[in-house]
């Protein structure tokens, strides 16, 4: 008998977790992809200041332009073909440019698994750190509802110190990786350390005091 209510508690557990995730995903979700456009961003203009390396970014815009003759998809998946073969030759700024903006055309192309391998491989380069923190955080971000939520969070745990750049984002994906794993009254404390750092979002430390304050009346 009680391992009926074992597996009923689990099919409660999986039903809250993915009703939350639907609710605040796709917001957690828009908030990494504008945070990589930025990154992007400043790694275009920083590449673009540069007078001998007019050609190169000619190529990388030239990469970028998505084909007219195309439905969507595979026009994304065209433009992140180009990409991939551009990333190939490129200097190493440029490279690891193109290498998130092929992810990210493969994720929204339904290529995950590719997309996943790209951000693992960036993950492990010897890069710029920063960088290589911010590919780990997508990595577990597509893996959220699907891979083991201890292991993710065990990938995450560099990310969420005093000094990390994304350390943000890092903390809220890691409360609901506790929230996955049935991990209430960690998931509460997490929300609520999130909810009270002035140095974090206010859209972020709104959703965090809200889903503090579901997880703290659970307990």
């Amino acid at each position: 008998m009680s391992d009926i209510f074992r597996e009923v508690d689990e099919e409660l557990r999986r039903d809250k977790f993915a009703k939350l995730w639907k609710r605040y995903g796709s917001i957690v979700v828009t908030a990494a992809i504008a945070v990589v456009a930025i990154t992007a961003g400043v790694v275009a203009w920083n590449n673009w200041r540069q007078a001998n390396a007019e050609a190169e970014t000619a190529r990388l815009v030239a990469a970028l332009q998505p084909p007219g003759d195309e439905a969507a998809s595979q026009a994304q998946v065209t433009v992140a073909d180009r990409l991939a073969a551009f990333a190939g030759d490129a200097d190493a700024d440029r490279a690891l440019l193109a290498r998130f903006r092929e992810a990210a055309l493969r994720t929204e192309a339904g290529q995950r698994e590719e997309a996943l391998l790209i951000y693992d491989a960036l993950a492990s380069s010897s890069g710029d750190p920063t960088y290589r923190d911010l590919a780990i955080l997508l990595g577990v971000l597509h893996r959220v509802g699907e891979g083991d939520p201890a292991e993710l969070r065990a990938r995450l745990q560099p990310l969420t110190t005093p000094s990390g750049a994304w350390r943000h984002t890092a903390r809220e994906i890691d409360a609901i990786l506790a929230v996955q794993a049935g991990d209430r009254a960690t998931a509460a404390a997490l929300f609520e350390e999130l909810s009270a750092d002035p140095s974090a979002p206010p859209s972020l430390r709104e959703r965090a005091s809200e889903l503090a304050s579901v997880y703290a009346e659970e307990q």
